[in-house]
């Protein structure tokens, strides 16, 4: 799956051109970059790309230097049980 950056968001889309998949965050005055949602077409379940996304962000913020806060349930999860995601928490 191509994963294309948008505003404040990265996302995958389907045949259509529609986004059938997204992680949306914004930056806070402090550096923070803070995930709010991660969403993915049930089509697309069970084939990783809620987790790309989140590595997208990853990628960011070590890339800026940043920590990341979630307020997405299924990112947090993704951050705290994957070890190689420990250094961007905040």
């Amino acid at each position: 799956m191509d994963v294309k950056k948008g505003n404040n968001e990265f996302y995958v889309e389907d045949q259509q051109g529609t986004k059938a998949a997204q992680i949306v965050y914004f930056e806070q005055k402090d550096g923070e970059i803070v995930i709010e949602h991660t969403e993915v077409a049930e089509d697309l379940r069970g084939q990783s790309i809620g987790y790309q996304l989140v590595e997208h962000v990853v990628e960011k913020a070590r890339a800026e230097n940043k920590k990341i806060i979630s307020q997405c349930s299924y990112a947090e999860k993704q951050l705290k049980d994957n070890e190689e995601f420990h250094d961007v928490l905040a």
